[in-house]
């Protein structure tokens, strides 16, 4: 619900303080405008594909709230109808735990949003939220999103584009085998000078290598104390070790660059089937659940049969 004019820094819900017109104008010296409310929602995912004239619609309906370091936004499992983007400060996303302990999600911090999800359906909220400094969040209620989407189709279109695109990606994601040997696919994939890099990268943390350095230097002095084409202290040896120190060095960055990059890829591969296990899981609980009170409803139902039965055979003895 908005704020009337003459209500000036009524107290909201939750601590919050709904600042009208005018004390939105007051705060413009920092960031408080109607046209950085627009430029800051253009830059958001959800809305970037919206053309300029919605998206300055859109910032029109925005409600400036202010929160206190400490204050909470909204609980876990409170009624949700409208996302917050943070114009100024930070919130943190958390699941409240027994006594103090909770596990925190995600830190949100200027530009960013959340909640968004409550503009589309009215499910209770999934987690709590805090604000960790003095905090103005930016509110978009559904209500408000949903009279200008009724107004603008080309808007309403947009935003269905931008969640069937996010439907697909995660269709994708999930029907895609998520276990992979990526060391092996990364490895077949390499170039001849890579692989020659990490070959040598591989020779030069040895005891091979260290072997021949010093059955190589021991050549040499031998050589040159009967031949001496590079006498001691032997200039041309100590140039040619040089030149091999030079060249092993940025070989070894090399390789091991390409050693985080295979690392990387593993931790986004072990990242996918994590989430596949978990949606897997998910589902798995949802049709035992389901199995559960379908067979609860059977057995209620034999029970209440059986009982029948009892009473329709007791009433002849009983006459």
């Amino acid at each position: 619900m908005r704020t009337s004019e003459s209500q000036a820094g009524i107290g909201g819900k939750d601590g919050t303080i709904v600042f009208p017109c005018e004390a939105v104008e007051r705060r413009a010296s920092f960031g408080g405008s109607p046209m950085l409310h627009a430029d800051l929602l253009a830059q958001l995912p959800l809305f970037d594909t919206l053309s300029r004239p919605d998206v300055e619609a859109l910032a029109q309906r925005l409600t400036p709230r202010s929160f206190a370091s400490g204050a909470s936004v909204f609980e876990k499992g409170s009624s949700g109808s409208s996302m917050y983007i943070v114009l100024s400060g930070a919130v943190q996303i958390f699941l409240p735990g027994e006594g103090s302990d909770r596990v925190v999600l995600k830190d949100v911090r200027t530009g960013e949003y959340f909640g968004e999800l409550s503009l589309f359906d009215d499910k209770p909220r999934s987690a709590s939220v805090v604000a960790t400094t003095d905090t103005v969040l930016l509110e978009l209620t559904r209500e408000q999103f949903s009279d200008h989407l009724s107004r603008s189709k080309t808007a309403a279109l947009a935003i269905l584009a931008e969640m069937a695109e996010r439907l697909r990606e995660t269709n994708a994601l999930l029907s895609q085998r998520a276990a992979r040997d990526v060391v092996k696919e990364f490895e077949e994939n390499l170039t001849w000078g890579q692989k020659l890099a990490d070959q040598v990268a591989e020779l030069n943390g040895s005891w091979a290598f260290i072997l021949f350095l010093i059955a190589l230097t021991i050549v040499w002095i031998v050589v040159n104390s009967l031949h001496a084409f590079d006498g001691y202290p032997y200039q041309f040896y100590n140039l040619a070790l040089a030149i091999l120190v030079a060249l092993q060095g940025p070989l070894i960055v090399m390789s091991q660059n390409r050693q985080t990059m295979k690392d990387r890829a593993q931790a986004e591969t072990d990242f996918r089937v994590n989430l596949k296990n978990e949606v897997g899981i998910e589902a798995l609980q949802r049709e035992l659940g389901a199995f559960r009170a379908e067979t609860l409803k059977r057995l209620e139902i034999l029970e209440r049969y059986g009982r029948n039965e009892r009473i329709r055979q007791e009433i002849p003895s009983k006459k």
